[in-house]
């Protein structure tokens, strides 16, 4: 029986110790102006801990959106350095931005039910 703080908590433990850093370092130490109001929703490793997704809401347009991405990009390789000095581990991840797809499709079902709502108010 594996015992519950063993190797299978590692991985949920260190998405949100990346978390945490990527947020802090948004906030803090990204200069980069095409980097808006973002939104870190959550951070996914590979099997082998090599990679971190890092997922992200923009709130904005869609010239925001692309731009911030173009921004998180650019800054991945400062991220992964700040994860090297915040983290025990002897492989830092490397860092893929990525937009939250799940948040804005629930944004537009709630803006659909709401049209619908409203619709059948008025009729």
């Amino acid at each position: 029986m594996k015992h519950p703080s063993g190797p299978s908590r590692r991985p949920k433990r260190l998405a949100e110790q990346i978390r945490q850093v990527v947020t802090a370092f948004l906030q803090g130490e990204a200069r980069d102006p095409r980097i808006g109001l973002v939104t870190i929703t959550g951070v996914e490793l590979t099997g082998d801990l090599q990679k971190a997704m890092v997922r992200f809401v923009v709130h904005g347009s869609d010239e925001q959106r692309a731009q911030t991405l173009e921004g998180l990009t650019a800054a991945a390789a400062a991220v992964r350095r700040r994860l090297g000095e915040a983290l025990s581990v002897r492989l830092v991840p490397e860092v893929i931005f990525e937009p939250d797809k799940g948040v804005e499709h629930a944004a537009r079902i709630q803006q659909l039910l709401a049209n619908l709502h409203r619709d059948e108010g008025a009729g």
